[in-house]
């Protein structure tokens, strides 16, 4: 064991925590009730978080302690982050607050320094751009577009319109995949919840389970949705052998580019939410959205309203964290940092700056009054 003179040298005050987990934990603990580095304390929503990311902290095999930890140690834990946790977004955020739990120790006086610092994991990935689902007042134009349209005087926009309302609504309000709600049976739906078994197959030819097991799943639904989802099966849908809630006029399930094209793309119209493109030499407008983003706007809606991590994954119908991850990762750290204490350069300086005292409240003249308002 170090002597009290080697611990002075080596800027360690306090050598009690021995083990990386105690530190880890520790962590957690200010976290939880004092705030770190002066911050105030995480919410819930975040605590949860942060001790799933430990958890992946606290499986690494640890055969230093915490005062022996070098640069090349975290590097060999950063592989093993690469290699065993289940995507790039977890290995990156893990290692970045255990850059956080090594700097509150040497904060304390556990350690002498944080030896994690400057070593990192990109945010590259293979994967396609992040989603950019629907904004609240996006969504709202777009429910505001189907009631318009549901109420149309033109009698065949209206008739087209009472099944693609109550569609449009059920999407926004379950995130469920539009091969789901097209394959959507009577008996699933309830006063207070829907539950999802089956799915129309890519290809359309026919309906199947869903798709995957992980898709199988109840999902919460609002009561309004619920009257209006049911009261079109009962009282409007016509009679089919597959039970459909939104059947064809023959009977069969809708074709979800039918749906695309026809029904969602006319809501965005409505809504105003078109795009400029070009395709082919010429300009077009087309949809910002497609029927898929109202999907987006449920998983988003979930991670604002700090949903736990395994709940969304859940609800969304995702076999594994990975996907959920992968998927919606960036608006999770969004939703993260936006917990984080905004504090402006001036104030973080600190140290006695002071702007000085206000010329204006010596003197006022006409003209500077102008400025302060204009400004």
């Amino acid at each position: 064991m170090e002597s009290g003179k080697t611990q002075t040298q080596s800027g360690i005050t306090d050598p009690s925590f021995r083990k990386v987990p105690q530190a880890i934990d520790r962590w957690l603990d200010i976290c939880e009730k004092e705030g770190t580095d002066g911050n105030e304390p995480v919410t819930t929503y975040t605590l949860k978080n942060y001790r799933y990311y430990a958890e992946f902290m606290k499986s690494y095999s640890w055969e230093k302690e915490l005062r022996e930890l070098v640069p090349p140690d975290v590097v060999e834990f950063r592989s093993w982050l690469l290699a065993n946790c289940p995507s790039r977004y977890v290995a990156r955020k893990t290692l970045t607050y255990f850059q956080s739990v090594l700097n509150e120790m040497a904060l304390r006086g556990h350690v002498a320094s944080n030896v994690a610092a400057g070593i990192s994991i990109s945010s590259g990935s293979r994967y396609h751009q992040p989603v950019t689902p629907p904004t609240v007042e996006e969504f709202h134009a777009l429910l505001a577009a189907a009631d318009r349209l549901a109420n149309s005087k033109n009698k065949q926009i209206a008739k087209a319109w009472a099944r693609y309302r109550p569609m449009l609504y059920l999407a926004g309000d379950t995130g469920m995949r539009p091969g789901e709600y097209l394959a959507l049976p009577r008996f699933n739906v309830f006063d207070s919840e829907v539950k999802v078994d089956r799915a129309v197959e890519r290809s359309g030819h026919k309906i199947s389970v869903t798709k995957t097991p992980a898709g199988w799943r109840w999902i919460d639904i609002s009561p309004e949705t619920a009257d209006m989802v049911t009261h079109y099966a009962d009282k409007v849908a016509p009679k089919n052998d597959h039970e459909l809630v939104f059947p064809t006029v023959s009977g069969r399930w809708q074709s979800i580019i039918n749906w695309r094209k026809l029904g969602f793309a006319a809501a965005c119209e409505e809504a105003g939410l078109m795009e400029e493109a070009e395709v082919n030499g010429r300009t077009i407008a087309r949809p910002r959205f497609s029927p898929y983003d109202l999907r987006h706007f449920y998983a988003s809606m979930l991670i604002a309203q700090r949903e736990n991590l395994k709940r969304i994954q859940a609800l969304m119908g995702h076999t594994n964290i990975t996907t959920t991850l992968n998927i919606y990762g960036h608006l999770i750290e969004r939703a993260e940092a936006s917990q984080q204490k905004k504090v402006g350069l001036i104030s973080r300086l600190g140290g006695g700056i002071s702007c000085g005292k206000s010329v204006a409240s010596q003197r006022e003249p006409a003209e500077n009054k102008t400025f302060e308002t204009a400004f």
